[in-house]
């Protein structure tokens, strides 16, 4: 069930219309079709929220939530109600105003990233919620984003279903997630590494969505006027024993149901050497890749453009020269 947290200091009632969610048993034949296990995925982000300085790892999700922020202020627009889905500690509000955004919902599993938030001057209340079974009404928000959350949900269709759900007509989804090429470097070093000593590997990196997979699920799930573009960010790291620990504290470590418990200690100094090999700058330093898909869809609404209907055209492109004379005519042969 979900629960909310207000913000010390900061008195808030924010009466939400909130529905209860269906949670089923999970029988052994369903968890082979959810490649996530998401009590390991809360236990995590928990433990990197509670961290005497969260802030040290969060630098990814900080520049991630300021691009987040940047989309919704090119939007023009002012929203009444907004929801940060899989907020984390609250890495897109603090890049916003209450010009834009005048009150903010923040869901999270982690109940120690909500606790341990970073301050807002928006009007915010935080509720401790699982991105795959959101507690809300339809027709709720005007806004809905999130922030590097998505890639660790189970069902994605139906994650990105209960988002249209919840917002309103002409409500808008922004959002971004990790991409196919995310850590390549780190997957491929380990794998080469573990076939080489044991004679065999297993996935150590989560799978990730495919971003031409992006926009048709978005599609599915009733979103149009969608928006689906790719970054990459580039962090240098001493060696891959920093990249790894560095991901602990992001709370980004694997927690797919086929993962190998541990790694051997031969095999993890091997795959040291063959990132440093395979991938090493001039300087010492180590690359780390991480893909950033970002995504804008719109719910429907009477008052948003649509493209016309098929023959109700009133000129052809064979006429534009007719229109506009600088338009050259075309010559024949």
């Amino acid at each position: 069930m979900a629960a909310a947290l207000v913000r010390a200091g900061r008195r808030l009632r924010l009466r939400l219309p909130w529905r209860r969610p269906c949670l089923g048993a999970r029988s052994a034949a369903t968890r082979a079709l959810q490649p996530f296990d998401r009590r390991l995925k809360r236990k995590q982000k928990n433990w990197a929220a509670a961290q005497p300085e969260p802030e040290r790892c969060e630098y990814l999700r900080q520049e991630v939530g300021g691009r987040i922020a940047d989309r919704v202020f090119d939007i023009a627009r002012t929203f009444s109600l907004a929801l940060d889905l899989g907020c984390g500690r609250s890495y897109i509000a603090q890049h916003l105003n209450k010009d834009v955004v005048e009150r903010f919902c923040q869901a999270d599993v982690a109940e120690n990233a909500l606790k341990n938030a970073i301050e807002s001057e928006i009007p915010t209340v935080s509720v401790v919620a699982d991105e795959e079974f959101l507690p809300f009404k339809e027709n709720t928000f005007d806004l809905v984003v999130s922030s590097l959350s998505l890639h660790w949900v189970n069902d994605l269709p139906k994650a990105l279903r209960e988002i249209h759900q919840v917002l309103k007509p002409d409500g808008v989804f922004v959002g971004a997630m990790f991409g196919g090429d995310t850590l390549y470097e780190l997957r491929c070093s380990l794998q080469l590494a573990e076939l080489e000593r044991e004679g065999g590997f297993s996935p150590h990196v989560s799978p990730f969505t495919a971003v031409n997979d992006l926009g048709h699920l978005l599609g599915s799930a009733g979103f149009n006027t969608l928006t689906v573009d790719t970054d990459e960010i580039q962090v240098n790291y001493p060696g891959m024993f920093e990249v790894m620990d560095d991901l602990q504290g992001m709370g980004e470590s694997n927690c797919s149901w086929s993962r190998k418990s541990m790694l051997h200690r031969e095999t993890l100094l091997a795959a040291a050497a063959v990132y440093r090999e395979m991938y090493g700058n001039n300087d010492g330093t180590i690359p780390a890749t991480f893909q950033i898909y970002y995504m804008i869809g719109w719910k429907f609404h009477e008052s948003q453009a649509r493209p016309a209907q098929r023959g109700s055209a009133t000129a052809s492109f064979g006429d534009l020269n007719k229109i506009n004379p600088s338009v050259p005519a075309k010559k024949k042969n």
